[in-house]
């Protein structure tokens, strides 16, 4: 089966950013403003896109500040049956640059000394497909609205995830 895997450094707190993976407040920054959560597991989480699309979400589990895991339960065909994973490795650059060397051009453009390595993964999609291709790129875009949203307090959420910065 295919596989969307990123990683992506955040200079912020394991706590800061589980913060934004669990909470309404958080999801609603960097993701899509059309969110409903609560940070516990067996709750659905809904995020709303527009023209009446949305996704929903099982929080299968939570291991604070972690780890945080889905299992898209609603959405498009394609999404469904598909889970989510975020793993979240908190240190120092040096220790984090030790344990993952494909990280040194992220590390190494931080002028943080410390911060968390996120470990992105959504699994189980049935083929690779047209779909697959844009969630992949959109789950980059995305993925760095989330480290704006943690380092600075300003994500790009949804609809603005694509706009070109200057």
């Amino acid at each position: 089966m295919p596989n969307i895997h990123q990683q992506i450094f955040i200079a912020a707190t394991a706590e800061k950013v589980y913060e934004a993976l669990t909470t309404q407040a958080g999801l609603s920054a960097w993701w899509t403003p059309n969110t409903s959560s609560e940070p516990e597991e067996q709750t659905i989480a809904r995020f709303t896109f527009g023209n009446g699309y949305y996704k929903e979400m099982e929080v299968v589990k939570l291991k604070h500040p972690h780890l945080v895991e889905w299992l898209c339960v609603y959405g498009a065909d394609e999404w469904i049956g598909t889970s989510i994973s975020f793993t979240i490795q908190f240190g120092t650059k040096e220790k984090l640059l030790a344990e993952h060397a494909e990280l040194s051009d992220q590390l190494h453009q931080s002028s943080a000394d410390r911060g968390s390595l996120l470990i992105f993964h959504h699994n189980n999609w049935k083929e690779y497909s047209s779909m697959f291709a844009e969630c992949s790129y959109t789950w980059g875009r995305f993925l760095r609205s989330l480290k704006l949203y943690c380092e600075t307090a300003e994500g790009t959420p949804w609809p603005t995830q694509h706009a070109v910065e200057n």
